[in-house]
C-alpha cells in the first residue's frame, strides 16, 4: 500500500515539474527530475498497472521489429 501511494506522489510531483519552461531549467533541475523518474519507475514496476505497461510496450517493440524485416 505504501508504494502505491508514493508512486503517486512522485507522479505528481513529476508533472508538475515537466510543467515547466524548458528555458527556466538548470542542468542540476533536470538532473534531478530524472533522478525522481527512475525513481518513480522502481516503485510502478513491481505492481500490476507497471507489469501491463511493460507487456504493452513489449508488444509494440515487437510489432515494429517484425515490420522492419
Amino acid at each position: 500500500m505504501l508504494t502505491i501511494n508514493v508512486a503517486v506522489l512522485l507522479a505528481v510531483i513529476i508533472v508538475v515539474r515537466l510543467r515547466r519552461r524548458t528555458e527556466a531549467r538548470s542542468r542540476n533541475d533536470e538532473k534531478l527530475t530524472a533522478l525522481i523518474v527512475l525513481v518513480f519507475g522502481i516503485l510502478v514496476a513491481p505492481t500490476g498497472f507497471g507489469q501491463g505497461v511493460l507487456n504493452v510496450v513489449g508488444e509494440l517493440v515487437s510489432g515494429i521489429n517484425d515490420s522492419s524485416r
